[in-house]
């Protein structure tokens, strides 16, 4: 008995090294089945981040934006990096992933970072080598493992709250692909 269930967590943790294999070759070559793969398990993983996302110390940020055709309001958890006009953000799935698109189409947002924050606006997708220096070390190897070659900036709004003490109120709600608020937007 013991045999048999020590050969199956053995078929089951080759089958899950191989699925990963399988799904990071498939994400470098850009493949949408395995983007869309990795995009959707990340996505089981969003409001277990959004409990600390934007907050000091954490390490994603938080993105609040609008539906480009429902208005409602989302949030999704990012990994903004702080430049002296704004933040750029790694795509790893690409300038199609929907709070990309809410955040081009409406051409402003606000991010939760370390604590504080920000309106942006004037969101642009460039080449990622244009400010792959900005990113850690850490993160630049993830970037290039995956293939990573775009990003967004946005420049910060400058007003007199820019930069205020994030208050939380709707972040435990949060995550990608899901509606911040419970009423209609």
């Amino acid at each position: 008995m013991l045999g048999q269930v020590l050969a199956l967590v053995g078929v089951l943790v080759a089958g899950g090294l191989l699925v990963s294999i399988l799904v990071m070759l498939g994400v470098r070559a850009r493949w949408p089945l395995a983007v869309d793969l990795l995009r959707r398990f990340s996505r089981l993983f969003n409001p277990l981040q959004m409990r600390s996302a934007g907050r000091p110390g954490a390490y994603a940020s938080v993105v609040h934006h609008r539906g480009r055709t429902s208005g409602r309001p989302y949030a999704t958890p990012v990994g903004a990096v702080m430049t002296e006009d704004g933040f750029v953000i790694a795509l790893p799935y690409g300038s199609r992933a929907h709070w990309v698109r809410n955040v081009l189409a409406s051409g402003s947002a606000t991010i939760d970072h370390d604590g504080r924050t920000y309106p942006v606006e004037r969101p642009e997708v460039i080449p990622l080598e244009e400010v792959a220096d900005r990113f850690s070390p850490s993160d630049q190897r993830s970037h290039r493992m995956f293939r990573v070659d775009q990003c967004l900036r946005v420049r910060r709004v400058e007003t007199e709250g820019a930069g205020v003490r994030a208050g939380g109120a709707s972040r435990d709600d949060g995550g990608l692909g899901i509606p911040v608020g419970t009423g209609p937007g």
